[in-house]
């Protein structure tokens, strides 16, 4: 059985310009196309119903006793997730704010060796596009690999329901979303067969101690 969070990366609940939650339609839709897959779960992520400490700490941060519960319970849920989507309007041409917040609340090594998908929107004719590309290195960063195949959705305020439906070309939108979230399968059902035969922490080992683990050695004599 595979699982999968869709995170939701708005918080933002009043109008205008968009219908409220504009994101949240396009974090239903990837939820009904990933549940119809057979032995397939999804969790839609939405910040809303975190309750995240101001000022920022992250989840690594605090002593384990410490940690708050909204942000080891949605650790836990990271740490046993197979994939991601990663659902994000566009922010002066980058991602959305509320995402990029929620996501650094937690370390790499809970996402690492699993695979993303990119899912961007906007009210107007570029679907997010630019916020897109600036997803590809914080994700990579984050170590879910996105996907190459992404979705872009144009006038989401028209090409979707407010439970995910979509309002006209039903058939072209499930193909054009299809191809992504068939990639991310694949790439989560293959990461996951190869860790019950290798352990990919034995082949990259994370960084636990300090930055400068990451740092390429100085070439002074030892």
């Amino acid at each position: 059985m595979a699982h999968y969070l869709v995170f939701l990366g708005s918080t933002r609940t009043s109008t205008p310009p968009s219908p409220a939650r504009l994101g949240e339609r396009v974090a239903n839709a990837c939820e009904r196309l990933l549940s119809s897959l057979p032995d397939t779960t999804v969790e839609i992520i939405d910040p809303l119903t975190l309750n995240l400490s101001d000022p920022f700490k992250p989840h690594f941060a605090y002593a384990k006793a410490d940690v708050p519960e909204d942000l080891a319970a949605l650790a836990d849920k990271i740490a046993h997730a197979d994939g991601y989507v990663m659902v994000s309007p566009e922010y002066n041409h980058s991602m959305s704010p509320a995402l990029s917040h929620l996501l650094n609340h937690f370390g790499a090594s809970l996402f690492a060796f699993k695979p993303s998908a990119i899912v961007t929107y906007s009210m107007g004719q570029w679907g997010g596009v630019r916020a897109a590309v600036a997803m590809r290195s914080f994700l990579s960063e984050l170590g879910c690999l996105p996907v190459s195949a992404m979705i872009h959705i144009p006038k989401a305020q028209d090409a979707l329901s407010e439970d995910g439906q979509f309002a006209q070309d039903q058939e072209r939108w499930e193909s054009y979303f299809g191809r992504t979230l068939g990639q991310l399968m694949w790439w989560a059902e293959a990461a996951s067969r190869y860790k019950s035969q290798l352990d990919p922490t034995r082949v990259s080992p994370a960084f636990k101690t300090a930055p400068s683990q990451r740092n390429a050695p100085d070439g002074e004599a030892s």
